[in-house]
C-alpha cells in the first residue's frame, strides 16, 4: 500500500519508527516530514498530507501531532479526506468500516509505539463496509446533500 506520513516537531519520534516498520511491513512510505526536530506548524504538514491523499498519490494517509488534534483537523479541512483521531484499534478499525477514513491521525504525547502499530495494523487491514454507510459517508464530503434533522 502507498502511505504518505506526516508530523509535527512533537511527533518526529513517533513518525520515525512507524515509517521504519511500515516500509519492513512492504508498504511504501512517503514521509512529508518534517525531518529534524526544529519547530514547525502542524497545519502545513496536514495540508500536504491532505493534497497527497486528495491527489491519489497516496492510497492512505497517517496524521501525527502531539495530541493528534490540530493536524486532524488540518486535514478534514481537504473535503476529500475524512480523517479520524484514534487512540486505540477499534476505533481505527470503526473509522474504516463505517466513515471510509482515509487518513489515521494519533497524539504522539498521548499513544505508545505499540498501540499507535495496533491502531494502524485495524487501519490498514479494514475495508469499507459500503453499503448504509455510503449515503452517510457522500454526505461527509458534500454537506449541500445534508438535510436539516429538525
Amino acid at each position: 500500500m502507498r502511505i504518505a506520513i506526516a508530523s509535527d516537531h512533537a511527533a518526529l519520534d513517533l513518525k520515525a519508527a512507524l515509517v521504519a516498520w511500515l516500509q519492513d511491513l512492504g508498504h511504501a512510505v512517503h514521509d512529508l516530514g518534517p525531518h529534524d526536530a526544529s519547530s514547525v506548524d502542524y497545519p502545513d504538514y496536514g495540508y500536504a498530507l491532505a493534497r497527497a491523499v486528495a491527489d491519489g498519490a497516496a492510497d492512505r494517509g497517517l496524521a501525527l501531532c502531539g495530541s493528534g488534534i490540530g493536524i486532524s483537523i488540518a486535514v478534514n479541512r481537504h473535503p476529500a479526506c475524512r480523517c479520524a483521531l484514534v487512540s486505540e484499534p477499534l476505533s481505527a478499525q470503526l473509522a474504516r468500516e463505517h466513515n471510509d477514513a482515509n487518513v489515521l491521525a494519533m497524539g504522539a504525547r498521548l499513544i505508545g509505539i505499540e498501540m499507535a502499530k495496533a491502531c494502524v495494523t485495524a487501519f490498514l487491514a479494514t475495508e469499507f463496509g459500503g453499503d448504509r454507510h455510503q449515503r452517510r459517508v457522500t454526505k461527509l464530503s458534500n454537506p449541500v446533500l445534508s438535510k436539516d434533522p429538525a
